[in-house]
């Protein structure tokens, strides 16, 4: 058996929560044994009272004490996670723990160390976005592959699966959007056998409740040089 911690950051997100974590509980793969983690990073809305109303959806739930961003939610996840590999998981409806089983089979039939869905190669689904948020993606997934010498075609997809021992999570300083950027450049940095799978992708607008926005994007690429050049 391989043993997956699924890493959940949630912050005022009582629409979606439960039904994300009912589809994630119907996911069943051979060999393989997922380790629920939800954190709830201090939400004014109704998110942790709907997770204490459903403890058979989750392995654990962390409360945070108060609001400090989803990297902070993500770093609390990891510690306490006992998993060999860790995967994230938008607390949203954009991603489909469907393609959990997609996303493994690096892992279970070809031993990877790191598996990256991408929305933007073969996809079965995927919502149209904006136009300069596909622009900026292009933008620093083609600066993270000329600095790691990688083809990766989506790094800022959230569906992002690596071996838990290539770093330890106390190396990771940063907790804002540039986190992804960071986790990843230490998993390359280390990991031997790196794979892209397809996924789906049912994006949401503004108005339904999208976080990131077009000054998250210095931050990422200053994170890419940075592990990049001083590494």
């Amino acid at each position: 058996m391989v043993k997956v911690s699924v890493i959940v950051p949630a912050y005022n997100e009582e629409d979606s929560i439960i039904q994300l974590l009912e589809k994630v509980s119907k996911v069943k793969i051979e060999k393989v044994d997922l380790e629920v983690i939800v954190i709830d990073d201090c939400s004014k809305d109704s998110t942790l009272k709907l997770l204490h109303e459903r403890p058979d959806l989750y392995t654990l739930l962390l409360a945070q004490p108060k609001n400090r961003g989803k990297g902070s939610a993500v770093k609390a996840g990891i510690e306490s996670s006992t998993g060999e590999f860790i995967l994230f998981q938008d607390a949203d409806l954009e991603y489909d723990p469907a393609d959990y089983t997609k996303l493994l089979e690096p892992v279970l039939r070809l031993k990877a160390d790191i598996v990256m869905g991408s929305r933007l190669v073969a996809s079965p689904i995927t919502r149209v976005s904006y136009f300069w948020h596909r622009v900026g993606n292009k933008m620093i997934t083609f600066l993270f592959n000329i600095l790691n010498n990688t083809t990766f075609t989506d790094i800022y997809s959230c569906y992002l699966v690596y071996r838990k021992d290539l770093f330890p999570i106390q190396s990771i300083i940063t907790e804002g959007w540039e986190q992804h950027a960071e986790i990843l450049s230490e998993a390359i940095a280390k990991g031997k056998k790196v794979y892209e799978v397809p996924i789906s992708y049912y994006g949401r607008t503004y108005d339904e409740g999208k976080k990131i926005r077009a000054y998250h994007l210095f931050p990422v690429v200053s994170t890419i040089l940075t592990k990049r050049l001083f590494r």
